[in-house]
């Protein structure tokens, strides 16, 4: 398989996850999103339950691509290539949680978010990979999968699955401190803690499998054996998902076996198109977002809370609103109503960050985070 097609499918396969992540995180208001926009409530498994799961897969794709170019070894050098690399995106996310008010109170600080869990995941990924022989690696992931179920299982409460009573809740008050989880379930628990980052150390591994099959495999079969794989991940996940509920705010180990299986059929439909059918033009939209992912995803989020806690504007009746209610009221609701003006507010943000990433992408820079 040419590598530039190779490439060009796993470009396209994060830009359509950053392209989702923005339409599913830039809502003109969080009170009228479509439902499949919307997160499970808590078990269950939503179009956007997929967006970050298929991140953390590319990732692990990219990686395996980027230690075979290069034949990287277990070294220092290695170690230390990749130590800073977690380091870089996790300060970038502790920038971000602090953004705007530049960690005033630390009393109340949140220390994990989403760039936090990639940084981890990445980081114990390579470690992984860097130490393990290849044949090994899908037994690395069963008996991580095994090991967060029995932790869950046999240290939760009376419902080890639900929100006041998993064990993740524990562990991470007792690592974290409560004041510094997420409080958006209505409790301190925070849906990328540290416990909860095993198993997406798993997701990044089914990636990184994914780019050793497709490498090892012949060029018109890669797509045959993916999509087996894939149907077989789902079914798996999906049938371990009545005794172990597919659950994104915990990462269960159902929810990374479906949506792995999901990410891998994903794939191999866009190698299958991009690579065997050449249907490349249809894909530049994405090539453009998949060639500076994290960057975009950052810029957008620092954007996001830009417009929300920093600008504010008289709506002419003695009050000030935010940039994003103003822009929302008056510019989408108008012509499109609520429902459909909130969705076109987040579709008008994946343009704005597709023209700037366009004009990356036409200078050929890409910003490595």
């Amino acid at each position: 398989m040419e590598q530039f097609d190779r490439y060009r499918a796993l470009d396209v396969l994060r830009g359509m996850t950053i392209a989702l992540m923005i339409l599913v995180n830039t809502p003109g208001s969080w009170q009228y999103v479509y439902a499949p926009l919307r997160h499970a409530e808590w078990h269950g498994c939503t179009p956007a339950d997929l967006v970050f799961p298929f991140f953390l897969f590319a990732v692990g794709a990219s990686l395996f691509f980027s230690f075979h170019k290069n034949q990287t070894t277990l070294s220092r050098e290695a170690l230390v290539r990749t130590g800073r690399r977690v380091l870089l995106i996790f300060l970038i996310g502790i920038f971000i949680n602090s953004y705007p008010q530049w960690m005033t109170d630390f009393s109340q600080f949140r220390i994990m978010g989403v760039l936090q869990r990639i940084a981890l995941a990445y980081g114990m990924t390579a470690l992984i990979v860097l130490i393990a022989p290849r044949r090994r690696l899908p037994f690395v992931v069963a008996a991580i999968l095994l090991i967060y179920w029995a932790i869950l299982y046999f240290l939760g409460g009376p419902d080890p699955y639900s929100l006041h009573t998993n064990a993740t809740i524990a562990f991470d008050r007792a690592i974290l401190g409560e004041n510094h989880l997420y409080q958006g379930f209505g409790i301190p628990f925070d849906p990328e803690g540290i416990l909860s980052s095993l198993p997406s150390v798993a997701t990044v591994l089914t990636g990184y499998l994914a780019g050793m099959m497709i490498s090892e495999t012949a060029r018109d079969r890669a797509p045959v054996q993916l999509s087996l794989l894939g149907i077989a991940l789902t079914i798996a996940g999906y049938l371990w998902g009545f005794v172990f509920p597919v659950n994104k705010p915990l990462w269960t180990s159902s929810y990374v076996l479906f949506t792995a299986g999901v990410a891998f059929l994903l794939f191999a439909l866009l190698i299958y198109l991009i690579d065997l059918r050449g249907y490349k033009k249809w894909s530049l939209p994405f090539s453009v977002f998949g060639g500076n992912p994290l960057f975009l995803f950052i810029l957008s989020v620092v954007w996001g809370k830009t417009l929300r806690l920093l600008i504010h504007i008289p709506d002419g009746k003695g009050n000030t609103v935010t940039g994003s209610a103003w822009l929302y009221q008056n510019v989408f609701t108008p012509p499109a109503g609520n429902l459909n003006g909130s969705l076109a507010y987040a579709l008008a943000h994946i343009i704005f960050f597709w023209l700037i990433g366009y004009v990356l992408y036409k200078r050929r820079i890409f910003v490595k985070v």
